[in-house]
């Protein structure tokens, strides 16, 4: 797990993202050789894997703030119809049993793997307005997205604000701080479906395993903190 952690709190700094793409296969792994029940160890990947990122953005968006890279009015107006978005995605995840939840994990996983593949991005220094509409279409959309897969959500962020004309910094910047909201409400969700779900998992409440969170945490935010001043300096 610790040599895990190393990786998934750097690219959370350095990109802006949770991390989630390489959390929750691993733990996905390691709670099925732990012999878990089997119904429900995705869904503690993915519950786990939230409670990992928040405090793994925080350390990632304090490190940004102090480069101005945070738009805060962008994730206070698109950061809402995202939490909204989460709560929907997470009421989904919970309904699906285990082997649903992989396929829905892997099949965004090919979509976004051909869309960064094959989808070349022209940098503007054009500035568009968002409209609301496309605020609660697109905040939406990434929010529902990210609650069955356990990630911050910005894979898909950060090319949304980057075709607004944000910079490469402030897409990343923004994209941490709503990928906080995304986890806390992410987290929050699992934590509560799992419990109402009564699955007694072992060392967890609901779908969060404590001893995987607590190994993680001391590691992904110090990482996250060098990552995040990386990126300010390339």
């Amino acid at each position: 797990m610790v040599l895990t952690a190393i990786p998934v709190g750097f690219v959370a700094g350095l990109f802006g993202i949770g991390g989630g793409l390489i959390t929750v296969p691993f733990l996905f792994y390691i709670f099925g050789s732990l012999e878990f029940d089997q119904s429900y160890i995705m869904h503690l990947a993915v519950g786990t894997s939230f409670a990992i990122i928040v405090p793994t953005s925080i350390a990632s968006v304090l490190t940004h703030h102090k480069f101005n890279a945070v738009d805060v009015n962008i994730v206070k107006s698109y950061g809402i119809h995202v939490i909204i978005g989460v709560i929907f995605g997470a009421i989904f995840a919970a309904s699906l049993d285990t082997k649903s939840l992989i396929l829905f994990f892997t099949t965004v996983i090919y979509l976004l793997a051909i869309y960064l593949l094959f989808i070349k991005e022209k940098e503007t220094q054009i500035n568009l307005k968002i409209s609301f509409l496309t605020k609660m279409i697109f905040g939406f959309a990434v929010g529902f997205i990210s609650a069955p897969m356990g990630i911050g959500g910005a894979i898909m962020n950060v090319p949304i604000l980057k075709f607004f004309g944000y910079s490469i910094n402030r897409a990343i910047g923004s994209s941490a701080a709503i990928g906080f909201f995304i986890a806390v409400f992410g987290a929050f969700g699992f934590l509560i479906l799992g419990s109402f779900l009564k699955t007694n998992l072992p060392l967890s409440i609901g779908f969060v395993n404590i001893p995987a969170f607590l190994i993680f945490i001391p590691i992904t935010t110090i990482m996250a903190r060098v990552g995040a001043s990386t990126v300010h300096k390339i």
